[in-house]
């Protein structure tokens, strides 16, 4: 992403897994944790939607941390349709930020990867913000939010994906009361409309100060 983004590795419960960190000026808020789309069809951690993620969560004054799933780059391990994706997840939080606010972003798949992390995690750390981007709530059974997360959760989808519908991440948010910031628009990769997701993110996270 810049000049100063560190290139790092840790032990995974699969193998070595690869990531990339940046990091704000001054004290850090916190540790921000970017999953990444779908492996099988090119998702990896340095993915647009992603980078873009990460400069929202780094304006915002947190570390912010990439990673490869399992199998990916020069991860370890084989694709485990986020199961094992999950648990690098939580892992790499454990490893990387072991005390100390974090919060939680995915795109697509990775979307669903850390809702799924998140169910356990909510019950150990203070997860601050979580953003869901392009929530691949109609290719997989997204969990709902653990109680109390709500209130800090941005969710945003594009009005025209023809990835993941917009309908079903309407179908998934609805008995969780959780509200859909939908851009205009949009498709799954937000083609021309980063800037717009950068400032969505940047806006969400000044409002939780």
């Amino acid at each position: 992403m810049n000049a100063q983004t560190e290139r790092l590795e840790f032990a995974g419960p699969a193998g070595r897994v690869q990531m990339l960190r940046d990091q704000p000026e001054g004290s850090p808020r916190g540790v921000a944790v970017i999953a990444h789309p779908h492996p099988l069809f090119g998702g990896t951690m340095d993915n647009k939607v992603v980078q873009t993620l990460a400069r929202a969560f780094v304006q915002g004054g947190w570390t912010a941390v990439r990673f490869n799933f399992r199998g990916v780059g020069t991860s370890e391990g084989v694709h485990d349709e986020g199961r094992g994706e999950a648990a690098d997840l939580q892992a790499l939080v454990r490893e990387l930020a072991p005390d100390g606010p974090i919060a939680l972003a995915g795109f697509s798949f990775g979307a669903y990867v850390t809702v799924e992390a998140l169910q356990s995690l909510a019950g150990e750390r203070d997860v601050r913000a979580l953003v869901l981007v392009g929530t691949a709530a109609s290719r997989f059974r997204v969990p709902s939010l653990p109680a109390g997360i709500q209130d800090r959760t941005l969710v945003i989808h594009g009005e025209q994906d023809d990835t993941v519908p917009l309908a079903a991440v309407l179908d998934w948010a609805r008995p969780q009361s959780l509200p859909v910031t939908v851009v205009p628009g949009g498709g799954h990769f937000f083609h021309g409309q980063l800037p717009l997701l950068k400032n969505l993110v940047a806006r969400h996270l000044r409002a939780l100060e």
